[in-house]
């Protein structure tokens, strides 16, 4: 039997997937190194505590405070493991504004 390992976050921690960073470029061609890019604060819901209170499901996109959380690489993907008190907003479908 194979076992599959996945994570499960705990106490008040949510896991988000990190979107991959893409080449960035200006329009004369040069590439601008990992160091100075300005870091997205989105992430999309991996993950929840189990019995967990928190306003968020599996699938939702939100924001997060800029520096929180601990990155982690997990079977080849980028993920960050947050206190759901650092989720400042999430992304809703709305008819109008």
């Amino acid at each position: 039997m194979i076992q599959m390992k996945k994570i499960q976050p705990i106490n008040n921690n949510v896991l988000l997937k990190l979107e991959d960073p893409t080449e960035g470029k200006t329009p004369g061609g040069i590439i601008i190194p990992d160091t100075v890019k300005e870091k997205s604060q989105e992430g999309k819901v991996v993950a929840l505590p189990a019995d967990s209170d928190i306003d968020l499901s599996v699938g939702d996109v939100v924001l997060y405070k800029g520096f929180s959380g601990t990155e982690i690489n997990f079977e080849g993907e980028s993920y960050l493991l947050i206190l759901s008190d650092d989720i400042l907003a999430k992304f809703v479908e709305v008819d109008s504004i």
